[in-house]
């Protein structure tokens, strides 16, 4: 396991001559960030490299006054036992404050308990299951971004409502996608339609999907909801259309990317629906934060990838609001103050964070654009609905997280 340590803004060379009652008398609070993700395996174009560049990219813009800011990150592997060592040499040996995007679910949950234990700050951006903000919540963590009721509610709810009334599930076999199928089930029963069936795979080892795609095909439902990610994603797609499955059934992909679409290509994506609540071209801030950050990348920033620049923002204005020392004496104090404060940022504009941790954004439904519509490698989507953020996640009424039952 390497860990990378990275300054981005910090000590100059001169600090290393400076004497050291100077160095003490003069020195600044330094808020710590850790990105921890998935570097070497299946979700790694899903946040990896990119993840941590658009966190340096907000710590970059901010510029901060009055304290310094670090980024280290690291791979997890989407182990919880190397992301919890991660995270607990972080914390005591590092001085990390904050640990964000975390990729696996299941890495999420494991983390939950030493971060609220340590009581520092855990943000996941790339992190599916709704659970983070359901029944793992904490005070000391949050959601960003998009989680699996979300990606339900958009895309399997729409798919209903347009006619796709039976579906047969390829599902991962561990916490993410298990919250995946759930809610997605949810919301096909809800609007009238019937699960025919569902395979499980082992994850990660899994690449070849043809038995599951060949259940699927004689399954005789008309959608193959996909409830992996990333480069499983990416290989179910381009085996169904190897045996021919979307000559009779439409794809829906329950937790997909930009970056997984242009991996695949738009000639075997295109029509693909999909769920995302950032893409480069959907305004003019979209495309100003796109152009910004594109010199320093080799893939261009999905939703996922964006979170970390949005999150980064909204955390360092609240340390700056509190007063950095002040921010890193309590994990929770400081969670309380950012969900007290409105976030409003280039990628995904105005918005809040609720009381159980869950960021709230408008979900956006894409299809992939057909070849003949496409300009370059990156036009890969054209927006077909939007879901209001007030609704695009599950109300607080029907959530299981304890701090609300308190």
């Amino acid at each position: 396991m390497t860990l990378q340590r990275r300054t981005v803004l910090g000590a100059t060379a001169a600090a290393a001559v400076t004497p050291i009652y100077r160095a003490r008398a003069q020195a600044k609070p330094v808020i710590r960030i850790g990105v921890m993700n998935d570097q070497s395996g299946p979700y790694r174009d899903v946040n990896g490299p990119t993840s941590v560049a658009c966190t340096k990219q907000a710590v970059q813009e901010f510029a901060a006054h009055g304290f310094d800011v670090e980024v280290l990150d690291a791979d997890n592997q989407n182990k919880p036992d190397v992301a919890v060592s991660i995270a607990r040499e972080w914390f005591d040996e590092k001085g990390v404050d904050l640990i964000m995007d975390i990729a696996a679910t299941s890495c999420a949950l494991a983390l939950a308990s030493v971060v609220k234990e340590k009581n520092k700050i855990m943000i996941c951006t790339s992190t599916a299951s709704s659970d983070v903000t359901g029944k793992a919540c904490t005070p000391n963590s949050m959601h960003w971004v998009f989680d699996t009721y979300m990606e339900a509610r958009s895309t399997g709810g729409a798919l209903v409502k347009a006619g796709g009334d039976t579906w047969f599930f390829i599902t991962p076999n561990y916490a993410f996608g298990a919250a995946t199928q759930r809610d997605t089930t949810k919301f096909v029963e809800a609007g009238g339609g019937k699960v025919l069936g569902a395979e499980i795979y082992p994850f990660p080892e899994t690449t070849d999907f043809s038995s599951y795609i060949v259940k699927a095909q004689a399954s005789g439902a008309k959608i193959l909801g996909i409830c992996g990610a990333g480069s499983d994603l990416i290989n179910v797609i381009k085996q169904a259309h190897e045996f021919g499955l979307t000559k009779t059934m439409n794809i829906a992909a329950m937790v997909a990317y930009s970056t997984d679409m242009r991996s695949v290509g738009i000639e075997m994506a295109a029509g693909t629906r999909l769920s995302e609540t950032y893409y480069w071209d959907l305004n003019e801030k979209t495309r100003g934060f796109q152009k910004r950050i594109q010199p320093k990348v080799t893939l261009w920033p999905n939703m996922a990838q964006a979170g970390n620049y949005s999150c980064t923002l909204h955390y360092l204005k609240t340390c700056q609001a509190m007063g950095a020392a002040q921010a890193k004496l309590s994990g929770a104090d400081t969670v309380a103050h950012m969900k007290a404060m409105p976030t409003d940022d280039d990628c995904f504009g105005p918005g809040l964070i609720r009381a159980d941790g869950r960021k709230i954004t408008p979900a956006y439904l894409f299809e992939v654009k057909k070849p003949s519509e496409s300009k370059h490698e990156w036009d890969i989507y054209k927006l077909i609905g939007t879901t209001p953020a007030a609704d695009a996640f599950r109300p607080l009424s029907e959530n299981a997280c304890p701090m609300l039952k308190a």
